[in-house]
């Protein structure tokens, strides 16, 4: 890897479905790709370029925006210089984050490869005995630093994360872009207004385990029976003048005809 390469990726332990919606939150034009079980989303451009800050605080900034909008673990790889280096992301957690310099030297606390393996459920005896290795200085000079973060990349298999061809540790931001563009399944995400968000966040969650309940004949069916259970409660418990159940009879109205018009609204 050259000294003056600059390039990195973020990786989201989530399908591109779920990924999506966060992507566009970040306003900036991004590739996003399947990388089995994970995604990975590659910059359009060179944001480090224009606000004076390095490729990894851009990318671990990226990254913390995506982990609380997902929920989901996002990891970020970085190259610039020489150095390589990763931060995690999780959720509110504090993110963490290893680096090694071009000669393979490791720089980063001790104990972030063990809560590395417990934020993403890897073996905390096998795969954490093989992300330790990682961590100790070599004299060999073939170690490098882009060798130690493939080493990371591979071990990461386990958990289903499989890279298309070309994004890979220390090639050029322009190549790992063209790789990116080229690989099955990807997709551009560019921000368009907060309505298209809204718009993408509601397409993720209709196209998710939820779907069926919030849009559809199931969705129907349910604001309708909310609805005229709520309706019969309300008369009821006015009637009975009974101020708990009553509010809980509008609550259910409530619900009901914001389902029902929910699902003519996307319909």
């Amino acid at each position: 890897m050259s000294k003056t390469t600059a390039g990195g990726l973020l990786l989201c332990r989530a399908e591109p479905l779920v990924a999506r919606p966060a992507a566009h939150l970040l306003r900036v034009r991004l590739l996003l790709a399947p990388a089995g079980d994970w995604s990975a989303l590659v910059p359009e451009g060179k944001p480090w370029r224009d606000g004076g800050q390095t490729v990894a605080e851009v990318l671990a900034g990226w990254g913390s925006a995506v982990a609380v909008a997902t929920t989901w673990p996002v990891l970020s790889l970085w190259w610039e210089d020489g150095r390589t280096g990763f931060a995690l992301s999780s959720g509110f957690r504090r993110t963490l984050s290893y680096a090694w310099d071009a000669d393979g030297a490791p720089v980063g606390e001790p104990d972030t490869m063990r809560t590395l393996t417990a934020r993403l459920g890897l073996d905390p005896v096998l795969d954490l005995e093989e992300l330790n290795r990682l961590t100790h200085p070599d004299t060999d000079p073939a170690t490098s630093g882009e060798t130690r973060l493939l080493g990371l990349i591979a071990l990461l298999a386990r958990t289903g994360l499989a890279l298309p061809a070309g994004l890979s540790p220390g090639e050029p931001a322009d190549r790992l872009r063209e790789a990116a563009r080229c690989a099955p399944g990807a997709e551009t995400v560019e921000w368009s207004g907060w309505r298209d968000a809204v718009r993408a966040e509601l397409d993720a969650v209709e196209d998710g385990p939820m779907g069926p309940w919030v849009r559809g004949p199931r969705a129907r069916l349910v604001g309708a029976v909310q609805l005229a259970a709520g309706g019969t409660l309300l008369v009821w418990a006015a009637r009975r003048r009974r101020p708990g159940w009553l509010a809980a009879a509008a609550l259910l109205t409530a619900h009901g005809t914001l389902t029902l018009a929910y699902n003519h609204a996307r319909t």
